[in-house]
């Protein structure tokens, strides 16, 4: 017996997995069999994360040259050839500190407060 997703269920675990962002709409072609493959093999969520919440790398490689691939996918951001701080910790999460390149910066300011709050 075939099985089938539904579009939003395909799209909802690529999210998931990080491999489109929130405002994407389809999935692309070339990514659908390894959605699909995830949800199969019983990866899925029981929740999907709403599309701005956070998610911890599984694994972050550096190769030589630069190129970053997080979770086995090239980071999409430009990065700049300053140094990377990396602190591993065997025992726990590791980090990863780079420099990404932007267009545009922009530094949004809360809100003052009224003194009576």
């Amino acid at each position: 017996m075939p099985v089938s997703y539904t579009e939003q269920e395909i799209r909802d675990q690529a999210l998931y997995l990080g491999l489109i962002g929130d405002r994407q709409g389809d999935v692309p072609r070339n990514l659908r069999s390894k959605v699909i493959a995830t949800l199969v093999e019983g990866n899925c969520p029981s929740a999907v994360p709403s599309p701005g919440e956070p998610q911890l790398a599984q694994a972050i490689v550096i190769q030589p040259g630069g190129t970053v691939l997080v979770d086995g996918e090239p980071f999409p951001w430009l990065i700049t050839r300053q140094p990377m701080e990396i602190n591993l910790d065997p025992d726990g999460t590791s980090t990863v500190r780079l420099t990404l390149m932007a267009a545009s910066v922009q530094i949004v300011h809360p809100e003052p407060r009224p003194e009576s709050e």
